[in-house]
């Protein structure tokens, strides 16, 4: 690795003078690296950042290591529906997170843990989920995160296939009627036509059948 770099089937002058460890270190393996940082940073905003942030601090890996109560807090202001700020949910929650810390790092059916699924389930076997109810619902939140995101963006996806040039001008409700059909295609698929004239004709009375 110590020795200059030879390019294979192209002139050396189009590459400077360094070592193959330079050359596969520092100018192939850093600039993915870089690469991969710019692609992050213009997927992620700040919000976004701050809300996956706040979630990995849910992580119970090394004793729950990663355990930050403002964070936590903060998180669950980003739910404002399912923790309002006007009542004692917060003080609640705060109380709940004191406990919840102290409880699960006592107790060794927490010690092997390897992500926030695993806690949750632990928690629904010691019957904890119960105990400490807002901190299983802000553990939910952060699970069904990817699921929601990874939804939309599904959606949207789909949006460039069901409404293109020639159905530009289609409603909403038409709009949504597509996009279900579209999307749940699997299961569309297992429905007859019959069952599916059936129903248009029962909807109303029609001089003759479909």
């Amino acid at each position: 690795m110590d020795d200059m770099y030879v390019p294979r089937g192209r002139s050396r002058r189009f590459f400077a003078k360094v070592s193959n460890i330079h050359r596969f270190r520092v100018e192939m393996f850093i600039s993915v690296i870089d690469l991969q940082l710019q692609e992050l940073n213009s997927r992620f905003d700040e919000e976004n950042m701050e809300l996956l942030i706040c979630v990995s601090c849910l992580n119970p890996i090394n004793s729950f290591a990663a355990f930050d109560m403002q964070k936590l807090l903060r998180l669950a202001e980003l739910y404002p529906k399912e923790f309002p700020t006007n009542d004692m949910t917060m003080t609640a929650l705060r109380h709940e997170l004191q406990f919840y810390i102290n409880d699960v790092r006592q107790d060794a059916r927490f010690g092997d843990l390897k992500g926030i699924h695993e806690l949750s389930m632990m928690l629904v076997e010691t019957n904890k989920h119960t105990t400490y109810n807002l901190v299983y619902l802000l553990i939910r939140l952060a699970l069904i995160l990817p699921v929601a995101t990874a939804s939309v963006e599904r959606v949207f996806s789909s949006m460039t296939y069901v409404k293109n040039k020639l159905r530009n001008s289609m409603g909403d409700q038409l709009l949504n009627d597509n996009l279900v059909t579209f999307l749940e295609r699997d299961l569309f698929s297992r429905v007859s036509d019959d069952d599916v004239l059936e129903r248009f004709q029962n909807m109303k009375t029609r001089r003759m059948l479909l």
